[in-house]
């Protein structure tokens, strides 16, 4: 093959991982090359927000050390709170038009100050007849895109596409489960301090929704109500099978989640006045790793629930993960694979 193939590093800014991907483009399907990650200090990034981007910018530079790269540009992702992903209904016209009246339609749907927010749409019916047109649209707070800019910048990195945690998310899943594009279903990312709920309705992501449970609230429970130290919550929470401690913790907080989950697909029902529920739901992240988690979902919400692989269908090169425990890793990489699949032409 002539010409250089083209990579893209997606880098996931996490709160208690930052992880890094390496995918080769051309020659046909996407190529996992490269994955690295480092742990950061508790509480550097709280909720998606840098607390101590000293700290952060230095863990990543330590990163691309060790993965032996220097990248130019990544690409990386913005969520949480100060991210807005609403389907609206706005009368039919092309995507330049629409591009003149899109702020003013998104003030009628954002809750934030619109002289500071950066916004994206896509139409959802290009080739509809209808008077009207469904649009996907996308608002974040500039100073959070800044952050993340200012942060890039002190690696000495630009990023070549900023995206949403939730597309990204979907992007991995769309590859490797084509099948799940049909009906509605919930890819429920469980992370270090959130749990980020994505319903999508015949494969688009319409619904997005934070729950303030990760990883982190379980082992802090179990340090806490069973004096043990954070190491042997994280050893409990990490292992092959549910014990006896680990049990109330997964009813109490997997009662959390299955309620967060329910009020999502309850909002999305009667805001969008269908009768069609969740068929199925998907787990990704350091969470979906906890032992008996998705037999708890799956009870409590009477749902088939299923650990999502990033690299079920996705191609990687020899020797990427031979010194990792592939089913430990996998729910981590959802995200950064989504955000390295885009290439940035």
């Amino acid at each position: 093959m002539f010409g250089r193939k083209r990579t893209t590093v997606g880098l996931d800014i996490g709160s208690g991982l930052i992880k890094l991907v390496v995918i080769q483009h051309g020659g046909g399907e996407p190529v996992l090359t490269k994955v690295a990650f480092t742990s950061v200090v508790d509480d550097a990034i709280v909720e998606g927000e840098v607390m101590d981007p000293g700290i952060v910018a230095e863990a990543i530079k330590g990163l691309m050390s060790s993965a032996g790269i220097k990248p130019k540009q990544v690409v990386t992702a913005v969520g949480g709170r100060d991210v807005i992903i609403k389907k609206i209904t706005m009368d039919r016209m092309k995507a330049a038009e629409a591009r003149e009246v899109i702020r003013w339609e998104a003030e009628q749907h954002v809750p934030f100050d619109m002289e500071n927010v950066e916004l994206d749409f896509q139409i959802l019916d290009p080739d509809g007849d209808g008077l009207q047109m469904t649009v996907l649209l996308v608002a974040a707070k500039r100073e959070l895109i800044e952050t993340k800019l200012s942060l890039l910048a002190d690696v000495g990195l630009e990023p070549s596409i900023i995206d949403v945690d939730a597309f990204a998310l979907h992007n991995a899943f769309e590859l490797n489960y084509p099948d799940a594009m049909r009906g509605v279903v919930g890819l429920v990312n469980i992370g270090h301090e959130l749990t980020n709920v994505n319903i999508l309705d015949n494969g688009v992501p319409v619904l997005t929704r934070d729950i303030q449970v990760g990883t982190r609230r379980f082992r802090e429970d179990m340090q806490r109500e069973r004096g043990i130290s954070a190491e042997e919550a994280d050893r409990m929470l990490q292992g092959q099978e549910t014990t006896a401690e680990l049990e109330p913790f997964l009813e109490t907080r997997g009662e959390e989640l299955a309620v967060g989950i329910e009020r999502a697909a309850a909002f999305l029902q009667s805001a969008s006045r269908s009768s069609t529920g969740l068929s199925r739901l998907y787990t990704t992240g350091g969470g979906a790793r906890i032992p008996g988690l998705n037999r708890v979902l799956a009870d409590r919400l009477r749902l088939p629930v299923q650990l999502a692989n990033p690299i079920e269908r996705l191609r990687v090169a020899d020797g990427v993960l031979d010194m990792m425990v592939v089913d430990e890793v996998a729910p981590l990489l959802m995200l950064p694979i989504g955000l390295a699949l885009r290439s940035a032409a």
